[in-house]
């Protein structure tokens, strides 16, 4: 068997990624979960909401200096790259990816999306009773009751609503294409060729990303004092 045909494990998503993963599930989770609650409980609420604004600016930044499969250009896809795959899973014969899948890719931005402007939502609404954002006296009364009306019922359901497919796509890949997406996402490294470029994951870059890390925080920290 020649080196291109070789499988050899390959450093795919570098640990800056793999722990914005990990640390995005939680936020999310510990948002979900304090706002079912409520009441105290929205002081967490807050402050996992702007851990979630500090990860999304993160990945955001980490899209382009990031890992080589964490990078936009490596896996965002062009509408004919997306046609493409569309129609080559309708017919079953859609190639295993080494990072993303061009509908992967496409879930990742729009819950990137999704997630930013739940936060920003949050930012400018008033439940009237325990809940009040930092930017509210910021803006109209008006901007507050439609901010409230989407963070609480439409962004949230949105945000499930992207979750259970992410979470779906995931056992398809899984159970009809026999393609473990979460043990890389893990671990990191995945059985590929010898020439499938490998992403940068030193302690230089994880030095790095934890500065980047730190810099999106303290970018969080002014925008939630902004009206201060």
């Amino acid at each position: 068997m020649s080196s291109h045909t070789s499988q050899h494990n390959i450093r795919v998503w570098d640990l800056p990624t793999r722990l914005f993963h990990a640390l995005l599930i939680v936020c999310v989770a510990g948002l979900v979960i304090t706002g079912e609650i409520g009441g105290d409980a929205m002081r967490l609420h807050f402050l996992f909401g702007y851990g979630v604004l500090t990860l999304v600016l993160f990945r955001l930044v980490w899209g382009f200096v990031g890992g080589h499969w964490s990078r936009f250009v490596n896996f965002l896809p062009t509408p004919a790259q997306l046609l493409a795959y569309v129609q080559a899973l309708r017919t079953r014969s859609a190639p295993p990816s080494v990072g993303h899948n061009p509908l992967g890719a496409l879930s990742v931005i729009a819950m990137l999306l999704m997630l930013a402007i739940q936060v920003l939502s949050g930012f400018i609404s008033d439940d009237e009773i325990a809940a009040t954002g930092p930017w509210t006296s910021l803006v109209p009364n008006a901007w507050i009751e439609l901010a409230t009306e989407y963070h609480s019922e439409i962004g949230k359901t949105i945000l499930i609503v992207l979750v259970i497919l992410h979470v779906a796509s995931i056992l398809y890949y899984k159970r009809y294409k026999n393609e473990d997406l979460i043990t890389p996402m893990i671990k990191g490294d995945k059985q590929e060729p010898a020439t499938t470029p490998a992403s940068r994951d030193t302690r230089t870059s994880r030095i790095f990303a934890l500065s980047v890390l730190l810099a999106c925080a303290y970018g969080v920290y002014q925008l939630v004092n902004l009206a201060a």
